[in-house]
């Protein structure tokens, strides 16, 4: 059975999860700095969750809830903004370092940066329509 075949069983992406060696801190900067807003906050279970209106951020504390080791991610978790240099200007007024100038790619801008833990983020514009597969 090819794959354009195959039943689909993943019908979306609830939410992504982001380790934590300090969730009070990331509670802050997901929430303060990043001015997401906060659905759920489980000091006691080690996780938080965070908004973004398309998929929900999963704060967790991987030592502290016996699941893992804590690995940063270093895979961009691309943050939509409506205005990439409007909104970088913004975070780097609340103290966000960025690596970097802004990309232009030719269908998106996109500024890089970290949270504190290390984990790779980046604010993200697409201005081109996406084009259909080949």
């Amino acid at each position: 059975m090819s794959t354009t075949e195959t039943e689909t069983i993943v019908t979306g992406v609830d939410f992504v999860s982001v380790p934590t060696r300090d969730l009070e801190r990331a509670v802050a900067f997901y929430g303060d700095t990043l001015g997401l807003r906060r659905t759920t906050y489980r000091p006691e279970r080690n996780f938080a969750e965070f908004d973004t209106r398309t998929v929900t951020l999963g704060v967790v504390d991987p030592e502290r809830m016996g699941i893992g080791s804590f690995e940063r991610n270093a895979n961009h978790v691309a943050l939509q903004v409506d205005d990439v240099a409007a909104a970088r200007a913004t975070l780097e007024g609340r103290g966000v370092e960025f690596m970097g100038d802004i990309l232009d790619t030719g269908v998106c801008h996109m500024a890089f940066f970290a949270d504190p833990d290390g984990n790779a983020l980046m604010l993200h514009h697409r201005y081109a329509p996406r084009t259909p597969e080949a």
